[in-house]
């Protein structure tokens, strides 16, 4: 998949990569996914993503080659592969805190590696492809368990692991009301995950009927479609004994296609810091001295957040890319025991020479699709 310009993804014929530094594996791609936060890429919102780039931040496949400093995988290894690129030593990676790796992304101080999302994010090729370089191969793939299913695994890399993060991040104590905005697969798998951390009640907002179904089935959530409302916030204030949610999760974050003004000046601004609607509802429906997590995709520029009725409503607010590696002991037992079913909100399976296609699809919300995985040529 390569990237030419807003709306305009292809499929061509790149060279293979190949080892470039001796911690370097070569991974065949079995399986990979286009992400909500793609779509930002997709319509050409995202700062410094270059026409040629591959995107694809979730992915899994088998070990075709290794750099000669690889000790823990060999070829034929099927792994998974955090969307974080991460070097495992420095401040931040000692710490778990792999999204914030300081060795890995020379274009921002804030944000580490991450495959396939610009250059803004390191310049990696992601693995919407059918094979890609993974730099630091000790450090963030694992082997995938043999009791593990593909396209549960795929999951791991990014949706489910963020979406179990977001909840982590509100501090769900027992019987919390959690709120969680957008019906995504990371609002779907947030909502899902508050229940494991306690919460004794589960509310989504969305604007799709198919989406807010979904979080029924899958989330066992309470609904509401703020279309239908004139205002959402007081609604949710009038649900909650007029005191507003324990918890809120921002699963959003700004509108993937931009609002007018980025339309207006995209060409030379790139404002992908966006129209924070979802933000600024989740800081108005939480309780006083209740906690924001925000895992939707922000970038790095100016969002108009409602930062001063955060602080004197006494608000926790908890937020960053999601360190997906330092979750993974605990989601695999979660999936192990049939807690957690990543794969039940797949509704899409796309030949990777029909990517075009795919991200058409997902982004114009066709077809109910809620999310959408890509096999490559020949896997």
């Amino acid at each position: 998949m390569v990237y030419r310009g807003p709306y305009k993804v292809r499929v061509e014929e790149k060279d293979m990569p190949a080892i470039e530094h001796p911690g370097d594996a070569i991974v065949r791609v079995t399986l990979a996914a286009i992400c909500g936060s793609d779509l930002h890429l997709y319509h050409g919102m995202m700062p410094d993503t270059r026409v040629g780039t591959t995107f694809g931040h979730e992915f899994i496949g088998v070990v075709e080659d290794v750099g000669p400093g690889v000790r823990d995988l060999e070829r034929g290894d099927r792994v998974m592969v955090p969307f974080n690129v991460s070097c495992g030593t420095c401040w931040y990676c000692a710490r778990g805190l792999y999204s914030n790796c300081h060795n890995v992304n020379p274009n921002a101080t804030a944000v580490g590696g991450i495959y396939g999302y610009s250059h803004t994010c390191g310049g990696y090729d992601g693995g919407q492809s059918e094979y890609v370089r993974v730099p630091f191969a000790d450090v963030g793939p694992t082997v995938i368990p043999e009791w593990m299913d593909d396209e549960d695994a795929v999951l791991l890399t990014d949706a489910l692991a963020t979406g179990y993060f977001g909840a982590q991040l509100g501090d769900i104590v027992e019987g919390d009301v959690v709120v969680v905005f957008g019906a995504g697969p990371v609002g779907l798998f947030a909502a899902k995950s508050a229940w494991l951390m306690g919460a004794g009640r589960v509310i989504v907002i969305d604007h799709l009927e198919y989406r807010l179904a979904k979080a029924r089935v899958f989330a066992h959530a309470e609904t509401y479609n703020f279309t239908e409302y004139d205002d959402i916030v007081v609604h949710m204030k009038k649900i909650t004994d007029h005191l507003g949610a324990d918890v809120a999760i921002d699963a959003v974050g700004p509108e993937a296609d931009g609002n007018v003004t980025q339309h207006v000046t995209s060409a030379k601004l790139k404002l992908q810091g966006g129209s924070p609607v979802a933000l600024n509802w989740a800081i108005d429906s939480v309780r006083k001295g209740g906690t924001v997590s925000v895992m939707g995709a922000y970038g790095p520029m100016f969002s108009a957040v409602k930062f001063g009725d955060a602080m004197n409503k006494g608000l926790t607010l908890r937020m960053n890319q999601c360190p997906v590696k330092r979750q993974w002991p605990r989601l695999f037992e979660h999936v192990r025991n049939g807690y957690l079913n990543p794969k039940d909100i797949v509704t899409h399976r796309i030949p990777l020479e029909h990517i075009a296609e795919g991200y058409h699809i997902f982004s114009a919300k066709l077809d109910g699709c809620i999310k959408p995985l890509i096999v490559p040529n020949g896997s």
